[in-house]
């Protein structure tokens, strides 16, 4: 029985989310150790109330722990604590090293060479997409499925307790979205949440498409949430000057105004999520929001909403899933991958779950432990 252990995720906020259920699994295999997750500090919020882990470490890979020395001074940190297991959760080099470097007695998970070398068991990642010559071939299973893999064939959990997804509040930011809520809100809106930003220009479904489904939700009644950071308040702006009832007081904008944790606090207020592949898409997810979301070049076996009440709508082009950040196309071409995935098939499915969970809020929904596997609608097979 491990006493002391680290589970390490230093990734985006998606990957990070996807880390959730290893948590939850580890502290039903082993109740009595001492839990440690390490992630990039820029994302605490979402994982400091974690009812799985004991304490959190957080490492500013972008900041004041930047560059090979610090690097090596966090990983002399990481070695005092002295984990007698530590499980890696993503295949890259700064992971790999503070991996290799903890000293523990045991070491296990993805790892990059040489810190491989270092292992005691080093794992494929089947979520991951390959290439093979010139195509991009799809990973086989989601991303948590795999991580669900490395407690199994490196620690021997055989069953290891898959709980969802999960994202805890702390009483401050849950205060900060109740009172963000009734400023905006009466309790009889229902409200839609849109997330149109994501970090690859191919992930992004068009300012145009989402500004038609907003005006047909907005003339039944509903209101938008804009939400999203920063660096999505031009799209945002664009999208909504767009709309025909961009005036109509049905419109919020969230966008760049929030902490990731107060977003999660509005999210579980909204009835249902229209989003891209994001971050924001996984913290939806956690918040138990049904969600409507468009994959272009984002490969769906790895990534796919972790939820059995979503749809993803898969985009009909031969290239996908490409995996490039920036459309290689030209002409019309360029982004077709989006562009040919119609607002008409995506409303078919908002007004479907609309319909089927009776507009109540997230937080109104029971739970579905277990069920995890989203729609997916591929457009290339005719399913629409």
């Amino acid at each position: 029985m491990y006493k002391n252990i680290l589970v390490i995720n230093l990734m985006q906020i998606g990957d990070l989310m996807l880390t959730t259920p290893v948590l939850g699994a580890l502290r039903k295999a082993y109740p009595e150790a001492r839990l440690t997750l390490l992630a990039d500090s820029r994302w605490h919020d979402l994982v400091e109330c974690n009812p799985h882990v004991d304490t959190c470490l957080f490492m500013d890979k972008k900041g004041a722990d930047k560059g090979t020395l610090r690097l090596l001074a966090f990983a002399r940190r990481v070695r005092k604590l002295k984990f007698d297991l530590v499980i890696n959760l993503h295949r890259n080099e700064r992971s790999s090293a503070i991996a290799a470097l903890s000293g523990a007695p045991r070491i296990v998970g993805y790892s990059k060479p040489p810190w491989s070398l270092l292992f005691d068991k080093v794992m494929k990642n089947p979520s991951l997409a390959r290439r093979d010559g010139n195509r991009r071939i799809p990973g086989t299973q989601h991303q948590v499925h795999s991580h669900m893999a490395v407690l199994r064939e490196a620690l021997g959990i055989a069953q290891p307790e898959d709980v969802g997804l999960t994202l805890c509040l702390s009483e401050a930011a849950a205060q900060q979205a109740e009172e963000l809520w009734q400023q905006e809100f009466t309790p009889t809106d229902k409200v839609i949440a849109f997330n149109i930003g994501a970090s690859w220009e191919t992930k992004r479904w068009l300012t145009e498409y989402f500004a038609q489904a907003a005006d047909m939700l907005a003339g039944k009644g509903y209101h938008i949430a804009f939400f999203g950071g920063p660096m999505d308040k031009d799209i945002v702006a664009k999208c909504c000057q767009q709309m025909e009832y961009k005036d109509s007081g049905l419109v919020h904008i969230f966008t760049g105004k929030v902490s990731l944790a107060v977003l999660a606090g509005l999210l579980r207020r909204c009835v249902l999520m229209l989003t891209t592949d994001s971050g924001p898409m996984h913290i939806g997810v956690a918040m138990n929001v049904p969600i409507v979301t468009m994959f272009g070049a984002s490969p769906v076996p790895g990534f796919y909403p972790y939820d059995g009440r979503s749809v993803l709508v898969k985009t009909p082009e031969a290239c996908h899933p490409c995996g490039i950040h920036q459309c290689q196309r030209e002409g019309e071409g360029n982004l077709a991958c989006m562009k040919n995935i119609p607002v008409a098939a995506v409303m078919n499915f908002v007004w479907e779950l609309l319909d089927k969970y009776h507009g109540e809020p997230a937080y109104k929904l029971p739970p579905h432990y277990g069920d995890y596997q989203c729609r997916v609608i591929d457009l290339s097979k005719g399913e629409f």
